[in-house]
């Protein structure tokens, strides 16, 4: 790809903070839900690109290449929050994860057919245009255990395979699974009573994530 002299020309590092500290903010807030954190990673992510920022080849907008340098400080910030003691030790809500997988017969070790994860509608997309939305699912993400939140997040928000959010957790693959239906199936209940208000019958707003 050609790099764009312009775009490269308009890298300033002088605005960076004007232009898009408060969206870069917002962004990281969204995923770590505390402030004192997403502050820091924002002042991570401004330092980081002034000292690359030169090597940075026009492929992208500004505001591009700073949320990709953003995203590796979150994956890095959740990465470091996993192995310390007070996340390993931190006790994990909803049932017992052996609870949503048959036990014995066949089928040992599978979904169970009632808590087997479905798909959100594909109407259901048009939500995340909706502030109230991201309000809602962040008051939800804050019923949830960090170990579910955590990898709720890097699945459903980011698309991270569940591999990669198992290396950043540091466990097992299944773990990740169970945590990420999980935390997905109580967040649709929280979520349904939170937005059912206003709904009506024969909307063709889908009944949130049923």
């Amino acid at each position: 790809m050609i790099t764009s002299p312009d775009i490269k020309l308009s890298l300033d590092p002088t605005d960076w903070l004007d232009r898009h500290g408060d969206y870069l903010y917002r962004y990281a807030l969204i995923r770590v839900r505390d402030t004192a954190a997403a502050e820091d990673l924002l002042q991570e992510t401004l330092l980081a690109a002034m000292g690359s920022y030169q090597a940075h080849e026009g492929r992208s907008s500004e505001r591009t290449w700073l949320v990709g340098i953003m995203n590796h400080k979150v994956v890095d910030y959740f990465r470091r929050l996993a192995r310390t003691s007070e996340f390993q030790m931190s006790t994990e809500e909803g049932r017992d994860a052996l609870d949503w997988f048959e036990s014995e017969g066949t089928w040992r070790g599978h979904w169970r057919e009632d808590q087997a994860p479905i798909s959100w509608p594909v109407e259901a997309v048009r939500l995340l245009e909706s502030r109230e939305f991201w309000q809602i699912l962040d008051r939800g993400l804050a019923q949830l255990s960090p170990q579910m939140a955590i990898a709720f997040t890097l699945r459903e928000i980011d698309g991270l395979s569940y591999e990669d959010i198992a290396t950043i957790m540091n466990c097992p693959i299944g773990t990740v699974l169970a945590r990420a239906h999980r935390a997905l199936a109580k967040l649709r209940g929280l979520m349904e009573v939170d937005f059912e208000p206003t709904l009506t019958e024969g909307s063709h707003t889908p009944r949130r994530f049923r």
